[in-house]
Order: C-alpha cells, then structure tokens, then sequence
C-alpha cells in the first residue's frame, strides 16, 4: 500500500537511484552554505521565532483544502519562512520541516528526500524572497502582491522541478507530466499565495519589526512567539477536518498511471499522521500532529543555538 505523500512529497519509486542521489548532492552543498551563511547573520533573539516558524508550517500543511476536480493542496511555507527569517534560516527551517516529515511520518521517501527538499524547501525560500525583495522599501501594497506572486511562482516552480525529475527517471512523458502538474498546481499556488500575503499582513499588523530580517536578528520575534504558538495549536487541532481528496502529485499519478510505482516506507512509526495504536481518529490525528510540532519547535531552536555557537567560535 502506497502511503500518502502530501503536497509535492514524492515517495521512493517515483524517482531512480541516479536521479535521487544527484538531487541528494545538489541539496547537501545547498543547506551547507545556508549553514554557513546563517552562522553569519543569525541572532539569539531570532532563535525562538526560527522554532515557531517551522512548527508553524508543519502544522499548516496538515490542512489540506479541496481544489477543482477532486483535488486537494495545502500551504507549503517555503516563501514565507524566507520572507520572515531571511533565505539561508528559511532552507534551514524548511529542511527540518521535510526531514521530520519523512522520518516520522513517512510523509515522502528516504531515497528521494534530498529531492523533496530541494523542491519545497530551497526552491520555494529561493524564489519567494527573491522576488519579495524586488518590493522592499516599496508601498504595502506592492510588497504584498510581490510576496503573492512569489508563493505562486514557488508553487509552480517546485511542480515543474518534480515534473523533470519524473521525466529524468522515466517515470511518465514529460509532454505529459509538465502539463498536468502545471495545471493542479496553478490552483494550489493561489492557496499557498493567499496564506503567505494573510500571514504577513498579521505580522505586520502585530509586530512589523519581524518584517525586517536585521531587526528580527537584534529584537528577536519573544513578543510574536505566543501568538505563533496559539495559532500552530489550532491548526493542528483543525487538522482532522482537511480535506480527504488527493494532493496534486499523487492526483497526477493516478491520472497518468504511475501511482502503483510508489514503494511502502521500510519503517511505520506516525505513518499518515496518527498514532498507530489510537487508529485513524480525530485525537489521533491531532496528537500526532501536536507531537511532530513540539519536535519541529524543539529540534530548530536547538539548531539555531548550535549555530549561534559556532558563529561564535569562527
């Protein structure tokens, strides 16, 4: 039985060996230099907010919301993450994110994950701020449209990346898989856009100082933390009431008649987001959705300090 990839995750068998480690050592020399180049720019004070943010999206991809023909997608984060914190901090949140995904949950496979994070993670945080920083020092209003568009973009773009992988591996056409992709997506995108510019609005309208990656290195993000919180909290609490309807990726591969190449995780421990010996209830549901949060928030504040260590020895 296939187990369910959300968003974009591929699961092992979509992608050959040669594809997958490739992708593997592109993301390894990726998240390094975003290692590095946080080091140089990350405060004490941003720490906290670096661990919100990453419970934050896990949570808010558990909520999947219906699209045209069946479908469903959810928000992915990577744009925002790279909005708030800077680039380099946002891989690295966005690289938590997708490891403990697949770890944990089996969201996505093992041999594919440096290709899952490439996609969702740096693809996404790349491309989001680099075109919401066109708009810095601009009017709000274009500042806003431009993180939209890029959340957009990033959507499509990480679909495209996914699409030529799936190609390279031989997996289906790409005359085929690019149009259909495209097309699912397109709709996913105008979701992920619309979170990411309601998001940023609330920061702005709560603590507009975070918009400012310098300024939240120095001031720190302590006053946003609880309402970050709060809000991570009922995400996971509404997780049981997301849609049902496949996600694009595994909605294309019904479609174009590769599904059935996805393999089982070789280990089940919160597999599709429920404790195993609570079933595929509700409280199960949102405990295993709580505990991947706490990990997240634990794991990236832990990360954050290490790096502030070694900041500090260089």
């Amino acid at each position: 039985m296939l187990y369910s990839p959300v968003y974009m995750h591929i699961p092992d068998g979509f992608l050959t060996l040669a594809v997958s480690l490739v992708f593997w050592g592109i993301t390894i020399v990726m998240v390094a230099l975003a290692v590095k180049n946080t080091n140089r720019s990350l405060g004490e004070k941003q720490i906290p907010l670096m661990g919100v943010m990453a419970a934050f999206i896990f949570a808010a991809q558990m909520l999947n919301f219906p699209i045209a023909g069946g479908t469903s997608g959810h928000f992915l984060g990577g744009a925002l993450a790279a909005i708030v914190l800077g680039p380099w901090a946002g891989i690295l949140v966005m690289t938590a994110v997708i490891s403990v995904q697949a770890l944990l949950f089996q969201d996505g496979g093992l041999l594919v994950m440096g290709a899952n994070i490439f996609n969702m993670g740096i693809l996404t945080a790349v491309i989001g701020f680099g075109l919401y920083r066109l708009a810095i020092g601009q009017k709000r209003v274009l500042r806003l449209a431009m993180a939209g568009i890029g959340a957009w973009l990033a959507t499509m773009t990480a679909a495209l990346m996914a699409s030529l992988q799936l190609w390279l591996s031989g997996t289906t056409p790409l005359e085929i898989v690019i149009p259909a992709m495209l097309g699912v997506h397109a709709f996913i995108g105008i979701g992920e856009a619309l979170i990411t510019v309601a998001a940023l609005v609330y920061i702005e309208q709560t603590r507009p100082d975070l918009m400012s990656e310098e300024k939240t290195a120095q001031e720190g993000g302590h006053g946003w933390v609880i309402g970050g919180v709060l809000v991570t909290l009922a995400a996971v609490i509404l997780s049981p009431l997301a849609s049902a309807h496949p996600d694009g990726l595994e909605r294309v591969a019904e479609n174009l008649g590769f599904l059935g190449r996805g393999m089982d995780a070789p280990f089940q421990i919160l597999p599709d987001y429920t404790i195993p010996f609570l079933g595929e209830t509700a409280l199960s549901t949102i405990l295993a959705g709580a505990l991947g949060a706490l990990l997240l928030l634990g794991l990236t504040i832990l990360l954050g300090r290490s790096l502030i260590r070694k900041g500090n020895q260089a």
